[in-house]
């Protein structure tokens, strides 16, 4: 949120309690909305959103929430945007512009929440527009739709706050530049756009859940905003079977995170954890989820994906786990949404079905591919493979290599902790 001299103010912590800081999650989204459908200019209307949520988290522990916070946020946001607007235009035309924007009175119908149309998956789109690389569109959803500060992005994914600032600036200009309008966008391109958010929403949920850098394995914050904004969605395309596959994803691999660490930080893999330690509610909802979508919904990547978990979740134990099943809906998946990482998976479920040898020339086929042959993944598979395969010394080799290239210190600590259980030389 843009401050005085245009600084950043996080109006998280600021005495704000849980339950304020709930009820302004749930209307941010909305309140930029109707802003920005009844005004245009995304840019000013969602700083004057973020001085809303300011005021709100100032006078709200003290006041009370009102009523109507939808509507008083909606209120203060539209002063703000005067304001702004009268400002930028008092030497020119100044009485004019100011009687048509004057904001609606609080009891206007269209802001109260009985009759006020959601437009979260409007603002979504928006955020999630072609024009824009993945990473900007990840950046201006936390910054729009999750509510989040530039600075809290900018310490999410570990950069300054002034390149997440200038990142964010840039999208909101491209919007603008691009012509694009707040409306949904046409039924021809609404699949293709869908598909953009879902895959924005699973970057924000994969960053949180596995950090790609840094000393921390888990990001709490942004897996947990991730299934918020998965939830929305789901709750506004009921029927859509990826938005509940991707949900139900989410909602498995998260029942796993207390078992994924020990005490010290390091990580602990799939077949090591003590699954008495999942969490059973995340686990039943993903299940129910999966079953209900395969059954009525075309599969789909995130849809595939989730039964893969939740396959995983039916076992009691590593030893337990179906992998003829898994191996099968790989097999599904490498045809339906061919890419690196769903081959490196692949490749685990061939060894656990076929032996070691035949993962380990599926992961051939990935040696001169750009995507992933430079970073530490897939030695990190070979390694293990090659652990199956009996071949120590080379495995501790893949390990150790994995561990230079890995950016998260958490998964750096595990490889080089494998590569040490292992013999240096031939065996």
């Amino acid at each position: 949120m843009r401050g005085v001299g245009g600084g950043s103010v996080c109006w998280r912590g600021m005495g704000t309690d849980t339950a304020t800081e709930d009820v302004l999650r749930e209307w941010a989204p909305q309140v930029l909305g109707v802003l920005v459908r009844r005004y245009g200019q995304f840019d000013a209307c969602e700083d004057a959103v973020q001085e809303a949520l300011l005021a709100a988290a100032v006078q709200w522990p003290e006041e009370g929430v009102p009523a109507n916070p939808r509507g008083w946020l909606i209120t203060v946001a539209s002063r703000r945007l005067t304001d702004q607007i009268r400002s930028e235009q008092a030497r020119r035309r100044r009485e004019e512009t100011v009687a048509l924007m004057e904001p609606p009175p609080l009891e206007d119908p269209e802001d109260s929440p009985a009759t006020g149309a959601d437009d979260t998956l409007t603002l979504l789109f928006l955020c999630c527009h072609p024009a824009l690389s993945p990473a900007s569109q990840v950046a201006l959803t936390l910054r729009a739709v999750g509510g989040l500060t530039t600075a809290e992005i900018a310490r999410a994914f570990l950069v300054p706050e002034a390149t997440m600032a200038q990142r964010i600036s840039r999208a909101k200009q491209r919007i603008k530049a691009t012509g694009a309008q707040f409306d949904m966008p046409p039924e021809a391109e609404r699949a293709e756009r869908l598909n953009a958010i879902l895959h924005v929403l699973y970057l924000i949920f994969n960053e949180g859940y596995t950090a790609s850098s840094g000393t921390e394995l888990v990001r709490a914050d942004l897996t947990a905003e991730a299934l918020r904004l998965t939830r929305q969605v789901h709750r506004l395309l009921p029927g859509d079977g990826e938005v509940a596959g991707l949900l139900a994803l989410m909602l498995l691999t998260e029942a796993r995170r207390p078992a994924r660490t020990r005490d010290d930080g390091s990580l602990v893999p799939l077949a090591e954890q003590d699954r008495a330690l999942w969490l059973r509610g995340p686990l039943d909802e993903g299940i129910a989820l999966v079953t209900e979508t395969l059954a009525r919904s075309a599969l789909g990547p995130y849809q595939l994906q989730a039964a893969i978990a939740a396959v995983h979740a039916e076992a009691s134990d590593a030893a337990d786990t179906d992998w003829p099943q898994i191996l099968a809906l790989y097999d599904l998946l490498a045809r339906v949404s061919p890419n690196p990482v769903v081959t490196l998976n692949h490749a685990v479920a061939v060894a656990m079905v076929k032996g070691p040898g035949a993962g380990l020339d599926l992961l051939k086929t990935l040696e001169n591919d750009d995507r992933v042959s430079g970073g530490h993944r897939l030695d990190a598979v070979r390694a293990h493979l090659l652990e199956m395969s009996g071949d120590l010394a080379a495995a501790r080799a893949a390990y150790e290599t994995a561990a230079r290239r890995a950016t998260s210190f958490p998964e750096q600590r595990y490889l080089l902790a494998r590569a040490g259980n292992l013999p240096q030389g031939p065996c």
